[in-house]
């Protein structure tokens, strides 16, 4: 999902999940799972780490931090 992101905000401050969303689903090796958090986030214009806060919030929520693991640092 980092590489994801990396692509997705090479070029741009902010962008709407939808863009993060179109990326992720034709990266091959990312799962269902990990396509499926996109969903919960509401849509909205987000930077980066914005972005990546709202998916580690996503994964939290879940409970699924040991399994997926985090975009950021828990002590942010």
């Amino acid at each position: 999902m980092r590489q994801v992101l990396d692509e997705v905000y090479r070029d741009r401050d902010s962008a709407a999940v939808r863009d993060v969303y179109a990326r992720a689903s034709a990266h091959v090796h990312l799962t269902a799972d990990r396509l499926a958090l996109l969903n919960e986030i509401p849509e909205d214009g987000y930077t980066r780490e914005e972005m990546a806060e709202a998916i580690d919030q996503v994964i939290m929520r879940r409970g699924a931090q040991d399994t997926l693991g985090l975009l950021q640092s828990p002590n942010r």
